[in-house]
């Protein structure tokens, strides 16, 4: 009998205020146990997942999965990425941007089914100030919007929403110099996000036209706007029609600084992260093993 690959499940309990207390029975049930041998291990603090990954690494693991949304995705990705482990993605989240890029099914079974099969693609690893991101990485509004859903008790897209509302009452754009790839940039902008992929979630497109294995990252400038234009905003991003917005610019690059007059929050995959006035932002190509 040939040896089952060891596969190690990393769930993130509250992701997408979403319970996940039959999860372990529908693994059992739909994945290959002649072919896999899992394991079930539960978060309970940040970084966690960054903790667990590193472990199987050392423990010989064949492959990990992240039973969570993009922020648990995040971490598994960081501790694995630039190893031949491959990384499995059971999406549980509030956004699932990345598995709705690599169209990996929101349904847990069908999800699980695709682990079965156990085919895999090259991805990109964004880095900011050594942090690492596979979605995308942003400041200005949508971090701040980012800050405020961390903290607030309603998970899920009306929460975000909600968050989103209450950060744009008094939300005043930022001056910005961009280097990207040796070429300098002063700009004004309400947001500016960093896409290795081209959406946030939800179908919510910023960055049409990113590739998360092409070796580059969308630079998204969003101009400060008339704010009675949100909602003609909020439907560029779902029409996958940000790129023709005259309030939008989007350069691609290699190398990117960027210059704020403030520190303040980044949001990394969508979770908050405080950083400094100047932010050096890198990309890895090629260098995560992702199952889909």
């Amino acid at each position: 009998m040939r040896q089952r690959k060891r596969i190690l499940f990393v769930i993130n309990p509250i992701s997408g205020g979403k319970k996940k207390t039959a999860f372990n029975k529908q693994v059992l049930e739909v994945l290959d146990l002649e072919k896999f041998d899992p394991t079930f291990k539960i978060t309970d603090h940040a970084n966690h997942a960054f903790e667990l990954g590193r472990s199987a690494i050392e423990e010989g693991y064949d492959a990990v999965v992240a039973v969570g949304g993009d922020g648990t995705i995040n971490e598994l990705g960081s501790a694995i990425s630039g190893t031949d482990m491959p990384l499995g993605i059971i999406p549980e989240g509030s956004g699932n941007g990345l598995a709705l890029y690599l169209g990996i099914p929101l349904n847990e079974s069908a999800a699980i089914r695709r682990i079965n099969r156990f085919e895999t693609t090259e991805v990109d690893t964004g880095v900011v100030n050594g942090r690492h991101f596979f979605n995308i990485a942003g400041l200005g509004f949508d971090a701040s919007v980012s800050d405020r859903f961390a903290t607030d008790n309603i998970r899920g897209p009306i929460g975000y929403l909600r968050s989103a509302m209450n950060v744009l009452s008094d939300f005043q754009p930022s001056t910005y110099t961009l280097l990207i790839d040796g070429k300098e940039y002063q700009k004004e902008a309400f947001m500016v996000s960093v896409a290795n992929s081209p959406q946030y979630g939800n179908n919510a497109y910023i960055a049409p036209q990113a590739s998360i294995n092409d070796g580059l990252l969308d630079v998204c400038i969003v101009k400060k706007f008339p704010l009675y234009l949100f909602p003609k905003m909020v439907f560029h991003l779902f029409t996958k029609s940000a790129d023709q917005s005259e309030y939008v610019e989007i350069i691609p690059g290699k190398e990117i600084t960027i210059l704020r007059d403030e520190k303040g929050p980044v949001h990394v995959d969508g979770e908050p992260v405080e950083m400094g006035k100047k932010l050096e932002i890198t990309i890895k190509p090629r260098s995560l093993k992702v199952i889909c």
